[in-house]
């Protein structure tokens, strides 16, 4: 099954690198992996889900109790002025519209950031989330299969998700 990761962020913006700081770790240990870094996600990226059994969105978030976040998100419109910049919800929603099904399963991990100021070092607290992240998602990464993401979005969560298995 082929897994598609995209890591999103800034490396210039202190903790915006978590994206692609954790997508760096993902490419070097796991390398059959599909590995995107993107400052931001657009429709072209709808593209690059095509033939993916699995895809994972990475991003910082600021508004984050824990460390990180893991969850299965599904398509959803994104009404906004403009469109340059898309959520992964809409990008699985352009997939959805240009490929005529649904999208593959999906799921988004949100590391926790707390400074993102242009020329920013990476925070103490962006480092742990960083660090607890990969901690969790490696084993996900070694055996990618659907029922064991979403047995880990459950728990993360703590309630159910969208996944049905």
């Amino acid at each position: 099954m082929r897994t598609v990761v995209f890591g999103v962020g800034n490396a210039a913006r202190g903790d915006d690198a978590l994206g692609p700081l954790l997508l760096a770790r993902i490419a070097e240990a796991f390398p059959a992996v599909t590995a995107l870094a993107e400052f931001q996600l657009q429709i072209e990226h709808a593209l690059d889900l095509e033939g993916a059994g699995l895809v994972l969105f990475v991003d910082a978030d600021a508004a984050l109790e824990g460390l990180f976040a893991f969850r299965e998100i599904g398509p959803g419109v994104e009404r906004a002025p403009f469109t340059h910049a898309l959520r992964p919800e809409a990008v699985l929603e352009v997939f959805e519209r240009i490929e005529g099904r649904a999208p593959p399963p999906s799921f988004v991990l949100a590391l926790r950031g707390e400074r993102f100021g242009l020329g920013e070092p990476l925070s103490p607290g962006g480092r742990a989330a960083l660090d607890a992240a990969w901690a969790f998602l490696a084993p996900l990464l070694e055996t990618p299969a659907l029922d064991r993401w979403c047995e880990a979005a459950r728990h993360t969560a703590g309630r159910m998700q969208r996944c049905a298995s």
